[in-house]
């Protein structure tokens, strides 16, 4: 039976050459993006920037309620030419990918993420041909970065989405890795791969709180959650080494998730750990800022 440890940890990304945490306050935050610099929405940001002023070259304005929407703003109300339309190439490590502004606020990938590639890593290293799966994949950078270790199934309900991992696979010249691409509803492949009895060595899902398969399928967090983590766990075995779940925009307690795990990985060894994903701001002393709750089962192999 796996532990749960109630004492919760923190992921803190650093930044990299192609990304940074300028500044945070007020409920914004001030990223750079390559060349680029842009300024979010971040309700989680309640102290004062260090900075007076923030020259960014676009901007996030959210919409009037808290389920979504809003706009970006470049100069002027236009579209500024410094920013190019279709993207602009980003990498780590030895992932390159296309950064973009998108209409839901998101630029094509969540740099929060860094750590979780990191550590998904150190708990494949050693194994040979890792089978992995990457659920709600969205652009496919952590389906890219899961890559070097063996097979990966990446998951997304949308093709556009889908569409812009394999064409990232494309520009950091790893199309020939051995990657499924499947446009699927998450729960509906999850539940199909268990009746296939299917085995895999470790798993990533980072669900939204609200969405629809290809076919209309709805999602619901708080709903939908507990028979997807449910499946997932029967994926498992003894010799697997992760399962890791993110959660954002919801008002939920990393120990809640943490919780859920514990109920369907109860048959397997290991540990259960949950707390916050965090970005540290570029420079001296940068302050943490949180960006969404985690849980996550180690394997005891």
């Amino acid at each position: 039976m796996a532990d749960l440890d109630l004492q919760p940890k923190l992921m803190v990304g650093e930044g990299w050459g192609d990304f940074a945490l300028l500044d945070s306050g007020h409920g914004r935050k001030l990223e750079r993006y390559g060349d680029y610099r842009f300024i979010r929405p971040e309700p989680q940001a309640l102290w004062s920037p260090r900075q007076p002023d923030w020259a960014a070259h676009g901007e996030f304005v959210p919409g009037s309620d808290e389920d979504g929407g809003g706009r970006w703003l470049f100069g002027g109300g236009q579209f500024d030419r410094a920013v190019p339309r279709d993207g602009w190439p980003m990498a780590r490590d030895e992932v390159r990918f296309t950064a973009s502004c998108t209409p839901f606020r998101h630029l094509g990938f969540f740099p929060d993420m860094a750590p979780v590639w990191d550590w998904m890593g150190s708990r494949l290293d050693g194994l040979d041909a890792a089978q992995t799966l990457n659920l709600f994949g969205y652009t496919g950078v952590g389906t890219l970065s899961l890559s070097r270790f063996g097979p990966v199934t990446h998951v997304d309900a949308s093709k556009k989405s889908v569409a812009q991992a394999r064409a990232n696979a494309a520009l950091s010249g790893l199309e020939a890795r051995p990657v499924r691409w499947i446009v699927d509803d998450a729960a509906k492949f999850t539940a199909r791969e268990v009746r296939r009895t299917k085995r895999y060595d470790g798993i990533i899902l980072d669900p939204p709180k609200f969405g629809r398969g290809p076919d209309g399928e709805v999602w619901r967090l708080e709903e939908s959650l507990p028979g997807l983590i449910g499946d997932c766990a029967q994926l498992l075995d003894g010799q697997s080494r992760f399962l890791f779940l993110t959660v954002y925009a919801v008002r939920m307690s990393s120990l809640a998730i943490a919780g859920l795990l514990a109920e369907a990985l109860a048959h397997l060894p290991g540990r259960i750990e949950h707390g916050d994903l965090a970005i540290r701001e570029q420079g001296e002393g940068g302050r943490v800022l949180p960006t969404a709750i985690f849980a996550r089962w180690s394997g005891a192999t």
